[in-house]
């Protein structure tokens, strides 16, 4: 790889390609200093340590991954927007593994509180206010969408939809049917558990 002259950002870009191309669990400090050719302290000028480093890529990842879903949704609202929000994760655990990998962890306070984190909660929610979802129920539904969307893509990465028919490529419509279903009508919830009451 090309020597640059070294910053925060550049050394951040390096270490998500290096996680993409090798697995976001194996980064390490020493292998992102042999990829600029410097010795692994020349990078303690930039970030902390690998924790302060890996915070950094999942800062990066939320702030693509954000901008990604801004334009897939961009116009549309409902179904629509949930299938632009739906595919765009999809693309992104395909195209950028490691980086996808970053997302998939309890991240340090300093990612949670870049802009970054902060673009990815203003698109979930543009998402929810076509369904008319707000207050506490917006965080009930961004948890239950994140799971079932982080649930199934990482269970497709790690093969364990490959051993049955049908293939889940078939299975994911079904998926984003569900939650388009789960958030139409998200206010008959109460209802639906009484009538499930003995």
């Amino acid at each position: 790889m090309d020597r640059l002259p070294l910053n925060r950002s550049v050394v951040t870009e390096r270490g998500a390609r290096l996680a993409d191309a090798t697995g976001f669990d194996s980064l390490s400090l020493a292998a992102v200093a042999r990829s600029f050719g410097v010795q692994t302290p020349s990078l303690y000028s930039h970030v902390k340590d690998l924790a302060d480093l890996r915070d950094g890529i999942t800062a990066l990842a939320l702030g693509e991954l954000a901008a990604n879903i801004g334009e897939a949704i961009a116009g549309r609202s409902k179904k629509d927007a949930l299938v632009g929000f739906a595919i765009t994760h999809r693309q992104y655990s395909t195209e950028h593994p490691g980086r996808w990998a970053s997302l998939q962890r309890r991240a340090g306070q300093a990612a949670v509180d870049t802009d970054a984190a902060r673009r990815i909660v203003q698109v979930t929610d543009a998402v929810l206010i076509g369904y008319d979802i707000a207050g506490p129920d917006r965080t009930h539904a961004t948890r239950i969408i994140g799971s079932a969307l982080s649930g199934f893509l990482n269970l497709e990465r790690s093969g364990s939809f490959a051993h049955s028919l049908p293939p889940a490529e078939q299975s994911w419509p079904e998926l984003i049917d569900a939650l388009d279903f789960l958030l139409t009508h998200w206010h008959n919830r109460g209802t639906a558990r009484q009538k499930a009451t003995p």
